[in-house]
């Protein structure tokens, strides 16, 4: 997957109650493009992580409530990039991290 997502205007990711209405769009490894919505920017270990929700041809969440995580950073100009989590015990990790916040409501997606 591409590593750097194109978001609103300036690039910059806003704070945490704006996220809802950000849009990225993922350049895949087949060159094809995945529009998203930004549901929260959260912190593990020291790591910031994105928690993705992929939309669907209708620019709506997608029906199975499929989320992506990726590695999160801003560069010295708060550019946003993102990294693919190649490791399958951080993926877990974080997998079960995100999950916990939901759990916990310490995170709540609007409908």
């Amino acid at each position: 997957m591409g590593t750097q997502p194109m978001t609103g205007p300036e690039g910059q990711i806003p704070e945490e109650d704006d996220l809802d209405d950000i849009r990225v769009t993922l350049s895949m490894d087949d060159d094809s493009e995945v529009e998203c919505r930004i549901l929260t920017i959260f912190e593990c270990d020291g790591q910031d992580y994105i928690a993705l929700l992929p939309l669907d041809e209708e620019g709506e969440d997608n029906e199975e409530d499929e989320v992506l995580l990726f590695r999160y950073f801003e560069d010295e100009d708060g550019e946003p990039s993102l990294e693919n989590i190649e490791d399958e015990e951080e993926f877990e990790e974080i997998s079960d991290f995100f999950m916990e916040l939901l759990e916990e409501g310490a995170w709540e997606e609007e409908d």
